[in-house]
């Protein structure tokens, strides 16, 4: 099946080029979404009209792309783990957490749109790409600390001293 595409499409096209898909992927994705249109000599036509339309849209959607890269690139991520003997991780740091942490900085990223190459399960700093458009990819610092940990050994002498203050105030 060829359509005309009408946005950028990652792994596929670019606005205006003419591809052929699956009849599938067209029929059920691309035609409903209004990503695509048929290839006919009316659709052609049409699409030409519209062109500078459609360019203007895309480009301000890279536009738009581009400032939030910079938000991002400009914005390390801090994230408190639970860790365990020798500092590791108890689990990993998931896209949802990462998202979360963007979120608490008034950045709004879907979890899908983070790109991790393997779980992060140690301590420090780790660098994530986030794809922002179909095209652009940018650059997340992931700063991954430890949780405080809860010392026993202070936590035994804490009620100890509170006891003698309880006993005297009891006494008077």
């Amino acid at each position: 099946m060829k359509v005309i595409l009408r946005a950028d499409v990652e792994n596929l096209g670019s606005l205006g080029d003419v591809v052929d898909v699956r009849p599938g992927y067209g029929r059920n994705f691309l035609l409903p979404q209004g990503i695509a249109m048929l290839v006919t000599e009316g659709n052609l036509k049409v699409f030409e009209l519209e062109r500078k339309k459609l360019e203007a849209k895309m480009a301000e959607v890279r536009a738009a792309a581009a400032s939030l890269g910079e938000r991002i690139s400009a914005a390390p991520v801090r994230i408190v783990m639970r860790v365990g003997e020798n500092d590791k991780l108890y689990g990993s740091v998931t896209t949802a957490m990462i998202s979360e942490a963007l979120a608490a900085q008034e950045i709004e990223v879907d979890r899908r749109r983070i790109l991790l190459d393997g779980p992060i399960r140690s301590l420090g700093e780790h660098q994530v790409r986030v794809r922002l458009h179909a095209d652009m990819l940018a650059d997340l610092t992931v700063i991954v600390e430890a949780e405080e940990r809860f010392d026993e050994a202070a936590a035994a002498e804490a009620p100890a001293a509170e006891e003698p203050a309880a006993e005297e105030a009891v006494a008077e």
